[in-house]
């Protein structure tokens, strides 16, 4: 056992997130997750929501990361995140997400007007991720 994590979170356009960590805690599709050095090694789906990095350089340094679903694999202490997209809080420009959230509602009342389960769908996971960011970016 080590008394440290290494993190990544990797998405098609490249790392993301690269530290070493005490503590992470996860959305997955079962739920919270919280994982320390020493877990055992999984491989679990994960939800649209955030990311809590306790780093091991400070105690109190905690990084946030927007995950918008993806894969996290636990191997050995190596804990890799490999999403379609993901933001660092210090990366998330709030005016551009405040905007995604507004075209996702209205595109989401639309569908609803029309009745179209596929189109309401899409609308309500954008307006998640939208959620996500601008939540992320208010730590």
């Amino acid at each position: 056992m080590t008394d440290a994590l290494t993190v990544q979170v990797v998405t098609p356009n490249g790392i993301k997130y690269d530290h070493h960590a005490a503590f992470v805690a996860a959305r997955t599709k079962a739920g919270e997750m919280g994982i320390l050095p020493g877990h055992v090694n999984v491989i679990v789906p994960l939800e649209v929501d955030e990311l809590k990095i306790r780093r091991v350089d400070d105690e109190n340094h905690v990084d946030w990361v927007a995950v918008n679903g993806g894969i996290l694999e636990l191997k050995n202490d190596v804990l890799i995140i490999v999403a379609d997209s993901a933001e660092r809080e210090r990366d998330i420009d709030v005016s551009r997400a405040e905007r995604a959230r507004i075209r996702a509602e209205r595109a989401l009342e639309e569908a609803e007007k029309v009745y179209d389960i596929d189109e309401v769908r899409r609308a309500k996971v954008a307006l998640q991720r939208a959620l996500n960011r601008i939540n992320v970016s208010q730590h």
